[in-house]
């Protein structure tokens, strides 16, 4: 039975995350559901042993159609790496417990924001040019990069909202580029939990095969309905972290 679970979660995972991130918002409680007395790093582990084949799927399909920025988001590809390996290595030594508490409300704030501004991401007019756009690329990376590692709920919702507002890309060349920075700090964090032993192999591959199911189709369709359908999936997927992320962190106090 775990492993119909994991395998539909993991395709649904797959298609939302492909389109605006957020697909551990998905996978992760399935695999706690399924699996409540495993070591939470071993689940958080599995879970991105999966993902990443899921968003490197993404990046290659967004890469074929959607002009990509490489001479900028290369660069910000390795600081994101770095980054995100730093964040897992920190969550060892420091607790995320202030972090959890404050993530509802920086959510909510991305999602007011957005829909206060109905024009956000409508049209793709990056903002920066040469080293100015390899130092801001950079930085989303390395900032978000390090929260992947660090805690992780709506990474790539973060990424795609920051490439959106301070780079001016339109929702769809956002998610492309996100994709591309969040396949790197997925493959960094597994990088780590598979040295430490917190990676189910057995597991993760059927995961896989599933979550790339889904990014194939979630791709195809935010490729065929433009910026105007990634909005839309992103305000649904942001509302949903407010209410997930607002229940672990406040849900079970008296």
């Amino acid at each position: 039975m775990e492993w119909l679970v994991l395998t539909a979660a993991s395709l649904l995972a797959g298609f939302v995350d492909s389109i605006v991130g957020g697909g551990g918002l998905i996978l992760v409680p399935a695999l706690f559901a399924a699996f409540p007395h495993a070591p939470p790093a071993t689940l958080l582990g599995t879970n991105k042993s999966a993902s990443m084949w899921g968003t490197a799927t993404a990046t290659w399909r967004y890469a074929r159609r959607v002009p990509l920025r490489w001479s900028a988001l290369l660069p910000a590809a390795g600081v994101c790496a770095l980054a995100a390996w730093l964040g897992a290595w920190v969550v060892t030594v420091v607790s995320p417990e202030a972090l959890r508490r404050a993530l509802p409300f920086v959510l909510a704030a991305v999602l007011l924001y957005t829909l206060a501004r109905k024009d956000l991401g409508r049209t793709h007019q990056p903002r920066y040019a040469g080293r100015a756009e390899v130092l801001a690329t950079c930085a989303v990376g390395g900032t978000i990069g390090f929260y992947d590692g660090f805690f992780g709920p709506g990474t790539g919702s973060f990424f795609v909202f920051a490439f959106v507002r301070w780079l001016g890309y339109d929702f769809l060349g956002a998610s492309a580029a996100a994709k591309l920075l969040n396949t790197t700090s997925n493959v960094a964090a597994v990088a780590l939990f598979a040295w430490k032993g917190h990676v189910w192999w057995h597991y993760g591959l059927a995961m896989a095969l599933a979550n790339v199911a889904g990014s194939l189709l979630g791709t195809r369709l935010a490729l065929q309905h433009g910026a105007g359908f990634v909005r839309g999936v992103f305000l649904i997927v942001v509302a949903a972290l407010i209410a997930k992320t607002a229940w672990d962190a406040y849900g079970a106090l008296p």
